[in-house]
């Protein structure tokens, strides 16, 4: 395996740490959830740091903490659905990471969202707003090194593709 970091970007409910954590643990890597991060520095749930201090104070503490997480190796880092559109993020992503986009349709995502009521955004968005969330942030995630389509793939299959990518990877370089 390589020694770079691999970071896990999509939507909230993509299942970014149930794979991340999976993923970290067959390839023996250490395994980061960058919101859990958030939440320990600051000792509250994200959808009340949210609340009380605001988005723009919940991204710039997201930007600090993922910066300083980036500079780990070997780590898997499942990183929040917005954190890969924060320009400083990307590009230190692109640099010392192979990143993965778990791509789901919206529908899904829209289903996923729907049963969890733990997610900012999601409480105050409707399914449209949320929608065009997704339209936006896709353009970002395009950017990442490689797409894994997850729609019918169970958690050891989406695992295997992510391994697969990274053996190619590893080959290649």
């Amino acid at each position: 395996m390589l020694k770079k970091n691999i970071v896990l970007i999509g939507m909230m409910a993509a299942g970014k740490t149930t794979i991340g954590f999976k993923l970290a643990k067959k390839i023996k890597y250490n395994f980061v959830d960058i919101d859990s991060k958030i939440e320990q520095s600051e000792n509250q749930k994200i959808v009340d740091i949210f609340q009380n201090k605001g988005e723009i104070y919940f991204r710039k503490l997201e930007e600090k903490i993922t910066l300083s997480f980036l500079e780990k190796t070997k780590t898997v880092i499942s990183i929040g659905g917005g954190a890969f559109l924060n320009d400083k993020i990307r590009k230190k992503i692109k640099k010392n990471s192979i990143s993965f986009w778990l791509n789901w349709k919206i529908k899904t995502i829209l289903k996923r969202v729907s049963r969890n009521k733990r997610r900012p955004l999601a409480i105050k968005l409707n399914e449209k707003d949320l929608a065009n969330l997704y339209r936006k942030r896709v353009k970002f995630y395009k950017l990442s090194d490689f797409k894994i389509n997850c729609e019918s793939k169970d958690k050891n299959e989406i695992i295997i593709q992510i391994i697969n990518n990274l053996e190619n990877e590893n080959n290649t370089s």
